[in-house]
């Protein structure tokens, strides 16, 4: 049996029964396998022997909102605990977490040396796109050696996947007289431009307005595109192959019920030449005649203000590189970046995952992160900043008599504010022989004091253990 959230409550019970041995009379159907997303976990299993979490590395296993928030690969180890029953984790790219559980003992660790049906790895090539812009042989946002690449595979009638982590068609518009950027009016964050509908959207609250021609600031004309997503891809693509079926797969295009399943279809079936998306394509799909994948900005992934950025890139570019070549022949990664010298971009060309886990160990010891030490995540939100500045650094106090300089911040995040609630942050980290039962109870207090004064009845607080 099949089940997900996206299933309504008749399907739900559908299944729910047949696993109870409850189906209507008549009916056979009392599933022994169960295919199901984080959901799946809570159906009322009474002889569970096996759970496989497939792609344990994904970090949309991590339920974060709304509560409660969880971890569907811990959840589901710790459920196989309760029944007595075999947990399976696979990845070619396991979380740095899980590998470090393999390695120290704590998990049985299987190495598959092989790839399945003897397929060859395929030719990973970087391409430097400072070069490439020094001697202009950029042609959109297409490497003369990726366009080199396209052609070929397009003469054979072979596919491609090109991969670009951004949705929308620009990051933003910028005025070049001025350089004002409009803002989203609920969140501090730049609006992104899509133009299939001539809008302008913000990613974290929903909030759109049309497309504008003039400065908001000094009036000008001169409105920029700046930065890409795979909406000018796509354009870029039609511009370029004219005569190749380009489709895009991102969270625009997918948002109707069979969209996603209609293109995944159709690529398969030869319907499109090109494919073009951000995340979604590197979701284990296996497709028999792509030949070439394209990685258009790899340093979007690495310049970012997290420490598993390199870890997550790591994984990204790995498992997108993984869709070429599946099985006819050795595929084509073509890898663009400015920073063909980064250790990661280095991991990558060489295939070497233990290389990356090494480096990553080293500096989660050094700078005290998991698997070293777990994380609680406290973020506090207001409508009013200044009372936000108050209450957080009431709570920071509180906490820091118990914990010391185990706490940090409280600090904005990057993105302060979001659906016009300012937010600030702070991280508990407790190392791994503390008991994190007692530091959770601890915080739990602390959070119920804050909670009976002044301000803390006006302010949100949300504790996100082990966040992603």
């Amino acid at each position: 049996g099949v089940y997900h959230s996206k299933f309504n409550e008749n399907e739900r019970v559908e299944v729910w029964n047949s696993i109870l041995g409850e189906s209507p009379s008549g009916s056979d159907e009392n599933f022994d396998v169960i295919i199901g997303a984080r959901s799946a976990l809570f159906l009322p299993f009474q002889h569970l022997g096996l759970v496989i979490i497939d792609e344990e590395h994904e970090n949309s296993f991590k339920q974060y909102n709304p509560a409660p928030r969880y971890h569907a690969r811990d959840a589901a180890i710790y459920l196989a605990g309760l029944h007595g029953a075999k947990t399976v984790l696979g990845t070619a790219t396991p979380a740095v977490e899980s590998y470090h559980n393999a390695i120290s003992g704590k998990y049985g660790l299987v190495e598959l040396k092989i790839r399945y049906a003897g397929m060859v790895l395929p030719e990973i090539i970087p391409v430097d796109l400072s070069e490439e812009h020094r001697k202009k042989r950029i042609v959109s946002h297409f490497s003369a050696k990726l366009i080199e690449e396209m052609e070929c595979a397009l003469g054979l009638s072979e596919q491609i996947i090109l991969f670009q982590n951004r949705r929308g068609f620009s990051s933003f518009l910028e005025c070049n007289t001025c350089n004002w950027i409009p803002q989203c009016v609920n969140c501090d964050v730049t609006l992104t431009y899509h133009k299939y509908n001539h809008r302008m959207q913000c990613h974290y609250c929903g909030y759109s307005e049309d497309i504008i021609t003039k400065c908001g600031a000094c009036g000008n004309g001169d409105m920029q595109t700046r930065g890409f997503g795979t909406e000018m891809i796509e354009e870029d693509l039609a511009e370029t192959f004219p005569n190749a079926k380009v489709r895009r797969m991102d969270l625009d295009s997918t948002r109707s019920k069979h969209a996603y399943s209609k293109i995944i279809g159709d690529f398969e079936e030869g319907a499109i030449d090109i494919l073009v998306g951000t995340q979604m394509v590197a979701k284990g799909l296996d497709f028999d005649n792509v030949s070439v994948v394209g990685i258009l900005n790899a340093d979007s992934m690495l310049n970012f203000p997290d420490f598993r950025a390199h870890e997550r890139a790591y994984q990204l570019m790995a498992q997108v590189a993984g869709r070429a070549g599946r099985k006819k022949k050795r595929g084509t990664v073509i890898l663009q970046t400015f920073s063909k010298s980064h250790p990661t971009i280095h991991q990558v060309l060489s295939n070497d995952y233990k290389g990356m886990y090494e480096d990553e160990l080293t500096q989660r010891i050094k700078f005290r992160y998991p698997p070293f030490f777990r994380i609680i995540d406290i973020t506090l939100r207001h409508r009013e900043a200044s009372k936000l500045d108050e209450g957080a650094k009431i709570l920071a106090t509180q906490l820091r008599e118990h914990f010391g300089d185990r706490l940090l911040g409280p600090e904005y995040p990057h993105i302060a504010r979001v659906r016009n609630m300012y937010n600030k942050v702070m991280l508990l980290k407790i190392e791994s022989p503390a008991s994190i039962i007692k530091a959770k109870a601890q915080l739990a207090t602390e959070i119920e004091a804050f909670k009976l004064t002044k301000i803390g009845k006006s302010t949100r607080v949300i504790v996100d253990v082990d966040p992603l």
